[in-house]
């Protein structure tokens, strides 16, 4: 016999996996059939644990990021992450760097795929799949956070932006520079931001003009000479070309799925 209360969760999620546009807590219970009483105290476990996540302007629920996370084994098999992890690949094999993809969560970057050269760099990144990385001193949170105006950032940040190492970038207008060069030249920068002696380069990912996830290429600051560079946002360029010719495929509802909050 089944368990009601479990049922319940599962009917939320399942509900709202597919309706992207999200689902307010009336229409949550006319579609479960709970009342709204019942279902309210369930909706805010799930808010909490980011499960849902919640649209203030219409007050809808969608599917939150630990959702995702739950399910991104099955997600990796879903075509344009496979297309995109093909990429990230072959990157690799081109300029024997770290390639990763991210997506925003709130303030952070959460690290969802990552390509590796075959031969050891000699160099250890503290990110990893699942990791999670204040976005505004990486490269791929930078990009990430690109489509931002400053007011919107500072909103992310109401404590200020915390150095992790000396070169951090702690000031907004700094940071509001960076933003403006990103969205003109679709290359985010950093320069030992997070780690010492590491360097990024990433670019947006954008379809139906809303950012959706972010690649970039990691080099340890001994190697990053001109050339290498040059090669890197090169190659980021093209796959960024690449990705999103195959991701206007994709109908705004779709990238909602990938694009975790607004």
């Amino acid at each position: 016999m089944a368990h009601k209360p479990t049922e319940r969760v599962l009917d939320i999620l399942k509900f709202l996996s597919v309706t992207p546009k999200g689902l307010t807590l009336t229409e949550l219970s006319e579609a479960s059939a709970v009342p709204k009483s019942t279902l309210y105290p369930i909706m805010q476990t799930m808010l909490i644990r980011k499960f849902v996540s919640l649209e203030k302007s219409s007050l809808k629920y969608k599917i939150g990021i630990a959702a995702f996370s739950v399910g991104l084994s099955y997600s990796k098999n879903k075509y344009i992450l496979d297309f995109i992890k093909k990429i990230m690949v072959n990157i690799v094999s081109q300029i024997n760097e770290t390639c990763q993809m991210g997506i925003l969560d709130e303030n952070n970057v959460v690290y969802i795929l990552r390509e590796d050269p075959v031969k050891e760099s000699g160099f250890r990144l503290v990110s990893h799949i699942g990791t999670r990385i204040p976005a505004y001193c990486t490269a791929l949170g930078k990009a990430l956070l690109s489509e931002y105006e400053i007011e919107k950032i500072k909103e992310l940040y109401p404590d200020g932006l915390k150095a992790v190492t000396k070169k951090t970038v702690t000031d907004f207008v700094v940071l509001e520079d960076q933003l403006k060069t990103i969205r003109k030249t679709h290359i985010a920068k950093e320069f030992e931001e997070v780690t010492e002696f590491l360097c990024c380069f990433a670019v947006p990912l954008i379809s139906s003009g809303k950012t959706f996830a972010a690649i970039s290429i990691s080099i340890p600051s001994f190697r990053a000479n001109e050339e290498k560079i040059n090669l890197a946002t090169t190659l980021l360029l093209q796959a960024k070309e690449q990705i999103e010719a195959t991701s206007l495929n994709i109908d705004a509802d779709s990238v909602n799925n990938f694009r975790l909050n607004d």
